[in-house]
Order: structure tokens, then C-alpha cells, then sequence
């Protein structure tokens, strides 16, 4: 098994430098990757804020790389849920941080259009501290 990092991951999704792209997909066709998910959280950051893609091809992204058979991703159930969140116009960031709570547990947060955002969605009971 190999961890992959965030420039691999972004490699793998972009293709913008030919070679890199290669040997990603190289990596990722011949061995078991691991999908961390804070590399999720940074490729997803990457491709908003430097690539300035949309949320939509992101999440198709990250969604098809996770579902490739020689990937194993670090609590999958929680990403595949925060990117369905994404997708319905959440915060992916905040969607993962929400995802975390377990059955129970509360999150708070300062952001209210968090708050506001994660009401009515089936996730953890959200609030100001």
C-alpha cells in the first residue's frame, strides 16, 4: 500500500504536467494507494483556489478516483458524504469537518452560515460554542 500526497493526487486529476500525470497514473494502475483524507481536503483546496475549478468537476474528481478498485480511502463513508454535501452547495471543508462527529457528538463553530447550513441536513448538531 502506498499513501499518495496531495501532488500526486492533483497530477492524477489535472494532467497539467504530462510527465508527472504519467507516473501518477502509473502508481495508482500498478499498486494499492491510500487516500488520506486530508489529502482530499488539500487536493480539493488546490483545485478551487489555484486551479479555479468548479465544485461539480471537483467532486466528480475526487468521487471517480475513490472509486478506482486499487484505491482504499481513509474513512470512506465520511468523504463520500461530504462530497455530497459539496455538491448540494456546502462548504467541502465544512462538510468534511461536519462529517467527523460521530453519532452523538455535537460541532460547534463561530461560522453561522454553517450553522444555518447544517440544520435540517441530517448532520451533527451544530452551534456556537
Amino acid at each position: 500500500m502506498v499513501v499518495i500526497d496531495t501532488n500526486v493526487l492533483v497530477r492524477f486529476l489535472t494532467r497539467d504536467d504530462e510527465e508527472q500525470a504519467r507516473r501518477a497514473r502509473a502508481l495508482v494502475e500498478a499498486e494499492s494507494v491510500y487516500l488520506p483524507l486530508t489529502v482530499a481536503l488539500e487536493t480539493e483546496w488546490v483545485l478551487r483556489a489555484a486551479y479555479r475549478r468548479a465544485t461539480a468537476e471537483i467532486v466528480a474528481g475526487l468521487r471517480g478516483f475513490a472509486g478506482l478498485a486499487s484505491v482504499t480511502v481513509e474513512a470512506p463513508e465520511r468523504l463520500a458524504r461530504a462530497l455530497a454535501l459539496a455538491e448540494d452547495g456546502m462548504d467541502f471543508p465544512d462538510a468534511l469537518h461536519l462529517c467527523a462527529a460521530n453519532p452523538g457528538w455535537s460541532f460547534a463553530t463561530f461560522d453561522l452560515r454553517l450553522i444555518k447550513a447544517a440544520k435540517g441536513r441530517g448532520l451533527a448538531p451544530t452551534r456556537a460554542p
